[in-house]
């Protein structure tokens, strides 16, 4: 649900400007180009459209702050009604957010996951125009036996068998949207290092290691985020998000099993569903 743009309402004789004011735009403006459009459209129309085009300029960038409902309509030349009613419309087309206490901000394109296929989050990431980094929080060796109830049997090894344990940070344009906390089984990446797992894990198995993923079981449910694993996703304690239990495979076994968190605004799931086909309710993961 999406927060409310509230504004003060104007006089009457104001708003009946919203019935016959054309947009005000300069030569140079995004919106020039269609300063001459019919005026058979409501002027919302018309404005929700000329916000759009000067959201695709270039002139916001994702993270910057967009217009206030107040310069809207002094720029355009609307009363604060239509202004308002049209900067909601592109909250709720998921186009800019509400900061309640801050302003209206441009959002970045939103990350999401095709479940019936492996999925690269440095690609999915790329292909969305951002930046994929990821944060080492933390990486040491260990016995399964020493790992939590449940990892020594996920992977089907011995409580003596080593793993590798790391927690990561997921970011996309410098938002952190993924974190992940995975065990490895050792013998599958000799000389793992923290430094190796800060980039593509699905590079690093497949081409450095050459493993081939076979696939990944995964059980997803909604969660909210307890305090400290929110304050390292940067949103507020209780968010919304997705958890993945996963078991990615090879050929010759299990490879890792992982307890992942997507932020549910920032993330959304794609399952294509075909006719006369078993569909797999699961979803085969990189995310790497």
């Amino acid at each position: 649900m999406h927060p409310t743009v509230h504004s003060d309402l104007f006089p009457a004789d104001r708003r009946s400007m919203d019935l016959v004011a054309m947009p005000q735009v300069t030569v140079n403006s995004p919106a020039a180009a269609t300063a001459g459009r019919l005026m058979r459209d409501p002027i919302y129309t018309q404005l929700n459209e000329l916000l759009r085009e000067l959201l695709n300029s270039g002139e916001f960038k994702p993270g910057d702050q967009f217009l206030t409902e107040r310069k809207i309509a002094e720029r355009f030349r609307v009363s604060r009604v239509t202004a308002n009613k049209a900067l909601s419309h592109l909250v709720t087309s998921g186009l800019v957010e509400f900061r309640k206490g801050v302003g209206t901000f441009v959002r970045a394109g939103q990350l999401d996951l095709d479940m019936g296929r492996l999925v690269s989050f440095t690609a999915r990431a790329e292909q969305a125009g951002r930046l994929p980094t990821t944060r080492v929080l933390s990486f040491r060796r260990r016995t399964a036996g020493t790992a939590p109830a449940g990892v020594a049997a996920a992977l089907e090894v011995s409580s003596q068998e080593s793993l590798y344990y790391f927690e990561r940070l997921r970011l996309a344009g410098g938002v952190p949207v993924i974190l992940e906390r995975r065990h490895v089984v050792a013998r599958f990446c000799p000389r793992l290092t923290a430094a190796r797992v800060a980039s593509s894990l699905y590079r690093l198995f497949t081409v450095n290691f050459g493993l081939r993923i076979t696939g990944a079981d995964q059980t997803i449910r909604a969660v909210n985020l307890p305090a400290e694993d929110a304050l390292l996703l940067g949103t507020e304690s209780g968010a919304a998000a997705l958890h993945i239990h996963a078991r990615g495979s090879t050929p010759d076994g299990p490879l890792w099993v992982e307890d992942t968190f997507y932020r549910g605004d920032q993330y959304e799931f794609h399952n294509p569903l075909r006719e006369g086909r078993q569909q797999n309710p699961g979803m085969l993961l990189a995310h790497s």
